[in-house]
């Protein structure tokens, strides 16, 4: 059973979580929530967020930012190049980092860690660059420890996430195409050696194929393994 130390994970659908802290602290990541096709009605307007986590600029991760920033102002942590492009949008509360480093943003410590994707950010007909993608170890004050992979491959370093930061929970895309499908993903939870996983990043659009029953198959010989399968606003506390 997964130990949440009292925060409370839900999923928005495709790779929006937010994380509500015992103190009532909510950190959203990915913010795609209010033109995000599967995330349900009642939480498409959030009523708070005090911290956001981005780990890169495509549409369907960077969303509502600007929309959600400007309502709640919240710390918003991101990569340098992408902070550059939201301080000229107005976004007030910005903490850039880059991989590797660790800050504290609202009540959680944070480590900006590696994902091998693309960043790109349309601004209007423009496609700006947006610096490298990225994933996340949320480190919530209870010690509950989250990893969020972010868009990316499975690849080799997960070993070092996995020793470096020992996550309780791991947040995966499996939906293949654009990211890791679930033959990958399954690679991915024994390089991090994490027992609890959330698959994300799946079934939005037709052309996302992979599947959590996909994954229960290729992790059948992972002893102990507990994959938590969630509908968009379900939860996990």
């Amino acid at each position: 059973m997964l130990n949440t130390q009292g925060n409370k994970i839900t999923w928005l659908g495709h790779s929006t979580f937010t994380v509500t802290g015992p103190s009532g602290s909510v950190v959203l990541i990915d913010p795609w929530t209010e033109t995000n096709p599967v995330c349900p009605a009642a939480l498409k307007k959030l009523a708070r967020v005090d911290v956001i986590l981005l780990t890169h600029g495509h549409s369907d991760h960077l969303g509502d930012l600007l929309s959600i920033a400007k309502s709640h102002k919240p710390q918003t942590v991101c990569i340098f190049e992408t902070y550059l492009w939201l301080n000229k949008k107005g976004i007030s509360n910005l903490l850039p980092m880059g991989k590797g480093g660790t800050q504290k943003a609202g009540e959680i410590e944070v480590t900006m860690v590696n994902a091998h994707h693309s960043n790109s950010i349309m601004d209007g007909d423009k496609l700006v660059y947006g610096g490298e993608p990225a994933g996340y170890i949320a480190r919530f004050p209870e010690g509950f420890s989250l990893y969020h992979a972010g868009d990316t491959c499975v690849f080799g370093d997960m070993k070092l996430i996995g020793e470096l930061y020992k996550p309780d929970v791991a947040c995966l895309p499996i939906g293949d195409i654009f990211t890791m499908g679930p033959r990958e993903a399954a690679h991915a939870i024994k390089l991090l050696g994490v027992r609890h996983v959330i698959p994300m990043h799946y079934a939005t659009f037709p052309m996302l194929t992979g599947t959590p029953e996909a994954l229960r198959a290729a992790t059948s010989d992972i002893p102990g393994l507990e994959i938590h399968v969630l509908k968009p606003g379900e939860s996990i506390s």
